[in-house]
């Protein structure tokens, strides 16, 4: 091979990795039902609800499009199942050079990044790259989120919540979002204000968020615009963050299409794949 597995499996990734943090990304519904909600249920109380209606989430699927700092335009699809924890994605930079669409499998504690055609011919025509995640962790020399994979297993509940920490979350008005009637709101999240009241939450849901916040805290992010279109099942349906980082502008929507439907991910043939922790073996040995 001419070139190193790890190179280029970072030049694959480049200018996608930062846009995985959206797979932190919100609650998702597909409702049957109208747009508008109680009359009693203020704007915050609204948000509020949809996002304990996160918790009975066991699959999603859904889009992506916007701009990562630094990075341009993204857009993607994904689907995901929490238990047992499976992912497929595939993500195009289009501000980038890139050899098409990057995809992105985690199934059985590993990770595999389609290299393309032209890292093919570099690999010995092999396409996919495997990455086993607990080893991977265990190296401090080598670690998922160099290559995208650091926000692989994260629930993507987590970041549509967050709109429950704006003091000023307000009712926009009625839209329709792929033909769904829903309610949009709107609101202000200063992270810092958002880190403080995670003290009132449990364990497990605090740690969710702070993980996810570590993200926004290493682009440079202070706060938040969030808007969010809640669908009559008090599920939501999109939602939107834009914030000013180091780098440049975040502005990322997620669209949900379907959520706690089977969602099946399968590993690329065993023929097509190059095994990192193998290669690295093989070069330490040598």
């Amino acid at each position: 091979m001419k070139l190193s597995v790890s190179t280029l499996a970072g030049r694959r990734v480049t200018g996608v990795a930062l846009a995985a943090l959206v797979l932190g990304g919100g609650a998702v519904g597909c409702s049957k039902g109208g747009a508008e909600e109680s009359p009693a249920l203020t704007p915050a109380a609204a948000v509020a609800k949809a996002a304990k209606k996160t918790q009975d989430i066991t699959s999603l699927r859904y889009r992506m499009t916007g701009k990562v700092p630094g990075e341009g335009r993204v857009s993607g699809e994904a689907a995901m199942s929490m238990k047992p924890l499976a992912m497929s994605m595939k993500m195009t930079a289009e501000d980038q050079a890139t050899d098409g669409p990057v995809e992105i499998r985690l199934v059985n504690n590993a990770m595999y990044i389609g290299a393309g055609a032209q890292a093919a011919k570099e690999m010995d025509g092999k396409s996919w790259i495997k990455f086993d995640m607990s080893a991977l962790g265990a190296d401090k020399e080598l670690n998922a989120d160099q290559f995208g994979g650091g926000q692989a297993d994260k629930n993507p509940a987590t970041e549509s919540t967050f709109l429950t920490g704006s003091k000023d979350v307000k009712k926009v008005g009625t839209e329709t979002v792929e033909g769904v009637k829903t309610t949009h709101y709107k609101g202000t999240v200063p992270l810092d204000a958002l880190r403080k009241s995670l003290k009132s939450q449990d364990k497990t849901t605090r740690e969710q968020r702070e993980k996810a916040l570590e993200q926004y805290t290493k682009m440079g992010i202070d706060a938040i615009t969030m808007d969010m279109w809640i669908d009559g099942d008090d599920h939501t349906k999109q939602f939107r963050m834009r914030g000013t980082a180091d780098k440049g502008p975040l502005d990322m929507t997620i669209t949900f299409l379907d959520y706690n439907k089977p969602v099946t991910v399968t590993a690329p043939p065993a023929k097509d794949t190059v095994d990192l922790a193998e290669m690295m073996k093989g070069a330490q040995q040598g």
